[in-house]
């Protein structure tokens, strides 16, 4: 066996490109006493791993170079010396683009989210890295904790097509909302009206988004679960009415910025008196158990709806990050790293 991995080759400047990264081929590790070795079945590909290639200081320390890329993972267990765990266990963890990792299982947790070991038979185990996992958890701590949306106001949500945004329209139908998506194209807003049942959804590139939001939202804005910052959150702000709340989740049109652009009119903010809080999921790891009980449960009900955008093998990780920060996937981006036999 050998273990291909995806090496952070070079830090980007501006948008990351496929020499940014090298693929390589490198021995499998062996677990020590109390670890775990892990075949990677699926690996997550999220926007903060962006920020990640930079060295600069952050939430979280850089990927070093000439290391693999961090990533969560769900993947079988192949080789145990940990009593906890089997070979043929799936578990939730965090091992990067690489086909095989060890992991300590740390009491049988990954940081803040949750068992390390999954139940394939409760979800099927990808869910783990989308609607039950991260993107799931950051939508519902975003928008019940800090938007704390009420029944009957109006609910805005950016990048609504993606793992986030996605979630947070369906949480926001499930409490009594309007919920107003803002995508790039035609087919991210069908997606979202006609799967996902948001009651409107209006495209970023439309010449005056400001405009196109006020007749979207007669009632004005409540809440804005923002994942993109700059234009959008500018025009989202002539709309917003007084105690809006706004929870800041990511700023995905500036991470591929080399300088930063000028900042949005926060008059409004003031006139207002709007609540903008930015977040981290991991600094909320106490929501996680009543994260998982609503959302299996809403999941089960059909109240909760997914879709995975999947590409195959660890090698086209690079270029499928690439596209996830030109907005190219529609749903949850994951590589399918390897053979996943719950799916048999």
């Amino acid at each position: 066996m050998t273990n291909r991995r995806v090496l952070l080759k070079n830090r980007p400047v501006g948008e990351p490109k496929p020499t940014d990264f090298e693929v390589v081929d490198s021995p499998v590790p062996t677990p020590k006493d109390g670890e775990i070795l892990v075949r990677t079945v699926w690996l997550s590909l999220d926007p903060y791993m962006r920020g990640r290639m930079n060295d600069v200081k952050s939430y979280t320390a850089p990927v070093e170079l000439g290391q693999p890329m961090v990533g969560g993972t769900v993947g079988e267990v192949v080789e145990s010396r940990d009593a906890a765990f089997r070979p043929g266990d799936f578990v939730l963890s965090y091992g990067g683009w690489q086909a095989y990792h060890v992991a300590k299982s740390g009491g049988a947790r990954v940081g803040p989210f949750g068992p390390l070991k999954l139940d394939p038979k409760a979800a099927p185990i990808s869910t783990a890295l989308g609607i039950l996992g991260m993107p799931g958890m950051t939508a519902y701590v975003g928008l019940y904790d800090i938007g704390q949306p009420k029944p009957g106001e109006t609910v805005v949500v950016s990048a609504a097509a993606g793992a986030v945004g996605s979630v947070v329209g369906q949480l926001a139908k499930i409490r009594g909302c309007r919920t107003v998506g803002i995508a790039s194209s035609r087919e991210k807003c069908e997606h979202v009206l006609k799967d996902l049942d948001f009651d409107a959804c209006v495209s970023y590139r439309v010449p005056e988004l400001g405009t196109v939001l006020r007749d979207a939202c007669p009632n004005g804005i409540d809440v804005y679960f923002d994942n993109v910052g700059g234009d959008v959150l500018k025009a989202v702000l002539k709309n917003v009415n007084p105690f809006a709340r706004i929870p800041l989740c990511g700023i995905i049109s500036q991470y591929n910025a080399t300088e930063m652009p000028p900042g949005p009119n926060l008059a409004p903010v003031l006139v207002n008196r709007v609540t903008i809080r930015g977040f981290i999921v991991s600094d909320h790891a106490d929501r996680m158990p009543q994260f998982l009980a609503d959302c299996s449960r809403w999941l089960r009900e059909g109240k909760l709806k997914y879709r995975e955008d999947i590409v195959e093998g660890l090698e086209k990780a690079p270029e499928a990050f690439i596209g996830l920060l030109r907005g190219r996937n529609l749903g949850k981006m994951l590589v399918k790293v390897g053979e996943d036999r719950t799916r048999r």
